[in-house]
């Protein structure tokens, strides 16, 4: 039956009052104990390294667009990242300035590197720093590994600078020399087409048929005049007479007619070559004339003084038959050249069919060639960033890790501290007593107030009979009080000078 809370001070008091060797024993068992906690708890000491993050230097501004420094976005978890690595580790595990005294056997080593693992943590501290530390159980273990941490992280941190931009700087020059051959191969495929390829570009392919279309409608219109002449001329020369009737001596009539004829054949020889059709006609005229002037002189016929009829050939029809036979050959020659420029045109349609067919291929092969060189000239820009940057790095330029502060030997443990499990020993034995007469109140099945029946039951209580104690009792519990303050005096020395002593290392 729950006890009223109004009453509980009392009855706390009470029970306490009646049981102080057992509450005495308690606080003791207690407070002993707490301070027995407080040798045992197992106290860890960290040790740290603050970190630098140097990405503001001066050469930043000078090299911005012409080299690329090496960048870290989240550095805390990068560092973890790089601290936590088996290599790293290993090296402090079996580094003998940091474990002077500790088996180097594998096992050994092993459980280093799990303490090591565990005790290692990484924190931030604004933008430009952080910390790396380590937490151990010893002082001097814990500020060695720290101290190491720091000088393997910066060491680490800058051959993987210098390696990461050199295989950067590796892999664009491959880049560069692959795209070299390729250009190469290229530039040989684009010659070895053009030189087998040789009908040229399709502008100039449509402009030379253009001009043979142009020529080939000059030489139609050309025949077509020569062929209007040719016409005329047999008009005309289906008018005219072949022969005339002429006096006078035969030979002076065939020496007139020969001169005649002769003035003619000088005369286009000036405009044609002797193979021209009208210059054989006329030395054909001319030698028939003189073998006709050679038969008259040899029959020795008497001439008269009379005037001789003869008939001779019209001077007009031979001119008019002379042009006929000229406007025939210029026709001629007119069919010949449509027919060479006919035949041209379909020459030059076979090479446009030839140029269209190759114009898909010489598109591809020019735009290889200019993509690859678009490329190549981009690869030789970035060869070169990756060139100054790779020298960056090596001078340690560009983004730098500098230790800010080195690592402290550890003076105070981390977490609660001996001091605290000693206050706090005190202050549980004093409690605790009274917490445990508390909760045994509340679950006592016994009535020990009036309220009790009065509130739980519903039964009246006339009237309450107060505890009554002898002279006797009252003597016997003043001295239990005094023996139990004497030695609770002698406990909290005994106590105090353990605490004291622990803390001065006495103990």
């Amino acid at each position: 039956m729950a006890l009223p809370l109004s009453q509980l001070p009392q009855e706390i008091f009470r029970e306490v009052r009646d049981r102080k060797w057992l509450m005495f024993a308690m606080f003791v068992l207690v407070s002993f104990a707490v301070l027995g906690a407080g040798f045992l708890f197992p106290y860890k000491y960290q040790s740290e390294v603050v970190i630098f993050v140097d990405d503001r230097n001066i050469i930043g501004p000078l090299m911005e667009g012409r080299a690329v420094t090496t960048k870290i976005n989240d550095r805390t978890s990068a560092a973890k990242e790089l601290l936590l690595t088996r290599n790293v580790i290993e090296k402090i595990a079996e580094d003998p300035s940091v474990f002077p005294n500790a088996s180097m056997d594998t096992q050994g080593v092993e459980q280093r590197i799990s303490r090591i693992r565990g005790g290692l943590f990484v924190r931030p501290r604004g933008d430009s720093y952080f910390s790396i530390g380590f937490s151990a159980h010893s002082q001097v273990e814990a500020f060695r590994v720290a101290q190491r941490l720091g000088q393997l992280f910066i060491a680490e941190s800058n051959d993987r600078k210098r390696s990461e931009s050199r295989s950067a700087y590796d892999f664009i020059d491959k880049q560069v020399k692959s795209y070299e051959v390729q250009l190469a191969e290229v530039e040989n495929q684009l010659k070895q087409f053009l030189s087998e390829n040789t009908d040229g570009t399709e502008s100039e392919a449509n402009a030379r048929l253009a001009q043979l279309r142009n020529q080939l409608e000059l030489a139609k219109l050309d025949k077509e005049e020569l062929e209007a002449r040719a016409g005329s001329l047999r008009q005309q020369l289906s008018g005219v007479s072949q022969t005339i009737t002429r006096q006078g001596k035969t030979e002076d009539v065939y020496r007139e007619r020969i001169q005649a004829l002769e003035e003619r054949l000088d005369s286009l020889r000036l405009q044609y070559h002797d193979t021209y059709p009208d210059i054989v006609i006329l030395r054909e005229q001319i030698a028939e004339l003189r073998k006709q002037r050679e038969l008259s002189g040899e029959t020795n016929q008497v001439e008269t003084s009379e005037a001789q009829v003869e008939e001779t050939v019209n001077p007009l029809y031979q001119e008019l038959s002379a042009a006929l036979s000229k406007a025939r050959a210029d026709v001629a020659t007119a069919d010949t050249r449509i027919s060479s420029l006919e035949r041209l045109i379909q020459q030059q349609n076979q090479r446009m069919e030839r140029i269209q067919e190759n114009k898909a291929q010489y598109s591809e092969l020019t735009r290889d060639l200019a993509v690859n060189r678009e490329i190549y000239d981009d690869l030789l820009k970035r060869r070169e960033k990756a060139r100054v940057s790779m020298h960056l790095d090596i001078e340690g330029q560009g983004l730098n890790y500098r230790i800010n502060e080195t690592a402290q030997y550890p003076t105070q443990p981390t977490g609660p501290k001996f001091s605290n499990f000693a206050a706090a020993g005190i202050f549980l034995g004093v409690l605790m007593p009274f917490g445990l007469v508390a909760g045994l109140l509340q679950i006592d099945p016994r009535i020990r107030a009036r309220k009790q029946l009065e509130e739980e039951l519903g039964l009246p209580v006339l009237a309450e009979i107060p505890e009554v104690r002898t002279p006797y009792e009252k003597r016997r519990n003043r001295r239990i009080t005094i023996v139990v303050g004497v030695f609770a005096v002698l406990v909290i020395s005994a106590y105090l000078a353990i605490v004291v002593a622990a803390q001065l290392g006495v103990i």
